[in-house]
């Protein structure tokens, strides 16, 4: 599982996720892009491209639903793999997250193979490599 030198985003509003975030990606051999909320992301994916993006969904200004759905819309950024990130298990977040065409869905905290293990998934199949 070779995930080193992918380009991986984090955009959530909690230090401490994006912290340990950082820290696995970065033992991994990542490059790690942070945002604090999805406007902050917008201006930053369209300058580095990373290749896999997580998104917390609950943040203030905009949500995770719609910084994805942002992403989804703009066509240099369709494929991109988003991951929503969120502190609840729920069938509902799953499912709206579908459809604003996320790829995953993983629960916080994460562990760093779940984590590592999104990446390789998606990375793989968003032809990163």
């Amino acid at each position: 599982m070779d995930i080193a030198g992918l380009k991986v985003m984090i955009i959530d509003d909690s230090n401490t996720i994006r912290r340990s975030a950082e820290i696995f990606l970065g033992q991994a051999g990542c490059e790690v892009l942070l945002a604090e909320d999805g406007f902050d992301a917008l201006a930053k994916i369209t300058d580095h491209r990373p290749d896999v993006i997580f998104v917390d969904i609950m943040m203030p200004r905009l949500d995770g639903y719609q910084t994805c759905a942002l992403i989804k819309k703009n066509a240099r950024l369709a494929s991109t793999p988003v991951i929503m990130l969120s502190s609840k298990d729920g069938l509902f977040d799953r499912a709206r997250g579908r459809m604003v065409g996320s790829d995953e869905y993983l629960t916080k905290p994460f562990t760093k193979d779940s984590l590592l293990k999104a990446v390789a998934n998606h990375a793989a199949r968003g032809g990163a490599r």
